[in-house]
C-alpha cells in the first residue's frame, strides 16, 4: 500500500514538472516571436517610414521656400505705385491690351454695378493650384483695387474642408498664403459655397477663383449673392461651361484668365 502511494505521489511531481517545462517553452517560443517580429519590423517597416517622412519634410520645405518668395515678391510690389503694381500683374495676364484688356474691363464694370458694397473670395485650394499660387495674390488685389469694392472674407475650399479669413485685405491674403494647404484633388465648391454662407454675412457679390470643375453638386438656388467667376486656363471646357453657367444662374459674369 505505501509503496503504491509512494509511486503515485512520483507520478505527481513528474506530471507538474512535465507542465512547467511545457510552460517554460511556450513561454520561450513566444518571447522568441515577439523578438523576431520586431527585428522584421525594423529591418522592413522602419526603412520605409524613414523614406516618408523625409519625403513630407521635402515637401513642406518646398511650400515654406515658396511662399517666402511670394511674400518677398509682395514687399517689392509695395514699393511700386499701385497703378504700376496693376500694370505689371494685368501684362502677365494678357489682360492689358487687346480682347484682354476688353473682357477685364467687362468684368470689372458688373463688380462695380451690383448693388453691395463687399465682395467674398472663394479660392480653389487643392494641388492642381499649387503651381498658381505665386501670381493668386496680385491678381485678386487687382480685382478688388478696381472694383472699388471692400473685401469682407476669404474662403479657401478643398477635399469638403473650407476655412473662412476675416481682417484687414493684407491680414486675410497673408493668411491665404500661410493657411490655404494647395493639396488635395476633389473641388468641393458645392460645399465651399454653404460654409462661406454660414461663416460671413451676404456680401455684394462672390468671387470665384479655380482651374477645374467642381466634384459636387452646386445649388445655384442657394446662392444669396451674384458670383463672379475666375476659371485659369482655356483647355478645360467642363470648367469654363460650369463657371459659366453658375455666373449666368446667380447674375455674375465670367474672366477667363491665362497663364504664361
Amino acid at each position: 500500500m505505501r509503496r503504491q502511494q509512494r509511486q503515485s505521489s512520483i507520478n505527481i511531481h513528474e506530471s507538474f514538472s512535465d507542465i512547467a517545462l511545457l510552460m517554460l517553452a511556450t513561454f520561450i517560443f513566444l518571447l522568441v516571436t515577439i523578438l523576431i517580429t520586431s527585428r522584421m519590423a525594423e529591418e522592413y517597416q522602419l526603412p520605409r517610414l524613414k523614406k516618408e517622412l523625409a519625403a513630407m519634410k521635402a515637401q513642406a520645405q518646398a511650400q515654406d521656400r515658396e511662399k517666402q518668395r511670394l511674400i518677398n515678391d509682395l514687399d517689392e510690389m509695395a514699393g511700386m505705385s499701385t497703378e504700376r503694381q496693376i500694370n505689371n500683374v494685368l501684362r502677365s495676364l494678357q489682360l492689358s491690351t487687346g480682347q484682354g484688356k476688353k473682357d477685364f474691363d467687362l468684368f470689372i464694370a458688373g463688380l462695380r454695378k451690383i448693388p453691395g458694397h463687399s465682395l467674398h473670395l472663394l479660392v480653389d485650394a487643392t494641388g492642381s493650384m499649387h503651381g498658381v499660387s505665386d501670381f493668386l495674390i496680385p491678381l485678386l488685389r487687382v480685382i478688388v483695387v478696381r472694383s472699388g469694392k471692400h473685401l469682407d472674407a476669404i474662403t479657401w475650399f478643398s477635399d469638403q474642408q473650407a476655412e473662412t479669413y476675416t481682417g484687414s485685405m493684407g491680414e486675410m491674403f497673408d493668411k491665404l498664403i500661410g493657411g490655404a494647404p494647395f493639396v488635395g484633388a476633389t473641388e468641393t465648391i458645392g460645399d465651399a459655397f454653404i460654409k462661406a454662407a454660414s461663416n460671413m454675412r451676404t456680401p455684394g457679390a462672390y468671387l470665384l477663383l479655380g482651374d477645374e470643375p467642381s466634384d459636387d453638386q452646386i445649388q445655384f438656388s442657394k446662392i444669396p449673392a451674384p458670383v463672379f467667376t475666375l476659371p485659369i486656363g482655356r483647355s478645360n471646357e467642363t470648367t469654363l461651361w460650369q463657371y459659366r453657367k453658375l455666373a449666368d444662374k446667380t447674375g455674375g459674369k465670367m474672366l477667363t484668365l491665362s497663364i504664361q
